[in-house]
């Protein structure tokens, strides 16, 4: 019984035994997990199934230009950037296994009716209401993974979710290979149309199954024993991590917000999360970046993508499992993948062998991903100390104002600039040079709030 804990929450002293915590956190990862994994993973293909489209002869259908293509793009993040904090406040007095489905079946609808556009003014109007419901999604899975773990647990599960976007990328290459190419025409419809009907029905779905499974928070959520719940509770409290329980009385909304926008770690994360989300824009592009590399076939380019989320699932795999052993140096770990991801990056502008650049792009986007989970989980760890209501706003903003750099992003592989895209390289090479500075400052910054502690 040596190693039973003591902790006290609120009025009632929890004791329980390593045994119990590991069972509570498997059935934690068990249910909560596979589900946030798989909506994920639908969720970021329908957000970047319009490049797999576009070169699958939607941009012809349309008659869209490359400005054109651009600004569906942007259209996007403008209110999905615009509706992710007020997002957050909702899900903190919602219950987040029915928000996060509802939102999910709409979003999967809008996909749907895609499938019926005729011109550019239908794309962009449905790509605005796809960004106004998709907006709710990441920062309330954040909050939500951020409220269950632990600081020193959150690395691994914040690779697993970001996972889901790597493979969706892969997928998505893979399955818009196959739909473009063996739906093409089937009952007069258009392979570009059928993805979205396909991918918009398959996140409806899911998102049904979803609701039965995703967990609330740890004081009201059904799914664990009342003692489960207590324990959940108590083990955050032990690890620094500020929670509530059932009855506690809440934060007002606006207080919430200024603290967390005041707060000068919510401005570093921000800035940091702007250069790595910025960088991956050119996500949207890999197929038009592959074809402008010499794989002229529209089938093969879409195949070619696949090696690239390989890689980076690798990369950001083991980059997780190692940062959660050594949770103090996760500002140092983003800064060497940064850096790494900097060289190939200035390498892409100076080098014109189209295998060589590829490989290069391969590279370069398993920086950028490994980057991407560690720094929200890095983030998460160190909001960890805020109000459960704080760190829900906290989160939100880093997420939203990061993806604001998806705005100008958009524009940064212009049709005319292939097949070298100087412009796009040589902005992000600059974006990735900040970044290694704002993670290196954040590193000891927060090492010394902390005390030199493990953060």
């Amino acid at each position: 019984m040596d190693n039973v804990k003591h902790v006290e929450v609120t009025a009632q002293r929890i004791t329980w035994t390593p045994e119990e915590e590991k069972a509570l956190v498997r059935k934690i990862d068990t249910y909560m997990l596979p589900t946030i994994w798989l909506m994920y993973l639908l969720s970021y293909m329908d957000r970047t199934n319009i490049g797999n489209a576009k070169i699958a002869g939607m941009a012809h259908d349309l008659g869209l230009t490359s400005n054109q293509y651009s600004i569906a793009l942007v259209v996007f993040f403008v209110t999905y950037v615009l509706f992710e904090a007020p997002s957050n406040m909702l899900i903190a007095r919602i219950k987040p296994s029915l928000y996060l489905p509802a939102i999910m079946i709409i979003w999967g609808t809008l996909t749907c009716v895609m499938a019926a556009i005729h011109d550019f003014k239908h794309l962009v109007i449905l790509r605005i209401f796809v960004g106004v419901f998709e907006a709710g999604f990441a920062p309330g899975i954040l909050l939500l993974l951020s409220s269950w773990y632990k600081r020193e647990e959150q690395s691994k599960r914040f690779a697993v979710y970001i996972s889901a976007a790597i493979l969706s990328g892969a997928f998505g290459g893979l399955l818009a290979g196959a739909i473009t190419g063996g739906l093409e025409g089937a009952y007069g419809i258009r392979g570009w149309r059928w993805l979205f009907i396909v991918e918009g029905v398959a996140t409806i779905g899911w998102a049904i199954i979803a609701s039965f499974l995703l967990f609330n928070f740890p004081s009201n959520t059904k799914r664990l024993t009342e003692r489960e719940r207590a324990i959940a509770i108590a083990r955050l409290q032990e690890g620094g991590v500020a929670t509530r329980a059932e009855g506690d009385a809440r934060m007002g909304k606006g207080k919430a917000f200024m603290l967390a926008l005041k707060d000068w770690r919510t401005i570093g994360f921000i800035l940091g999360y702007m250069v790595i989300v910025g960088s991956s824009t050119l996500s949207y592009f890999y197929p038009t970046l592959v074809n402008g590399l010499g794989y002229t076939s529209t089938v093969q380019a879409q195949y070619m993508t696949v090696p690239i989320y390989a890689v980076a699932f690798v990369c950001t795999a083991i980059t997780g499992y190692f940062a959660d052993r050594v949770p103090q140096h996760r500002g140092v770990i983003i800064s060497c993948w940064l850096a790494f991801s900097l060289i190939t990056s200035i390498l892409v502008c100076t080098i014109y062998n189209f295998t060589a650049r590829y490989v290069l792009l391969v590279l370069m986007a398993a920086g950028l991903w490994a980057s991407n989970a560690i720094s929200l989980s890095f983030a998460g760890a160190t909001f960890g100390s805020m109000d459960p209501d704080v760190r829900g706003i906290a989160l939100a903003l880093v997420n939203a104002m990061g993806n604001l750099a998806q705005i100008y992003g958009a524009y940064l592989f212009p049709a005319d600039d292939k097949p070298k895209y100087l412009l796009g390289f040589g902005v992000i090479s600059g974006m990735l040079g900040f970044g290694v500075v704002v993670y290196v400052v954040m590193h000891v910054l927060t090492r010394r709030k902390e005390g030199l502690g493990w953060m």
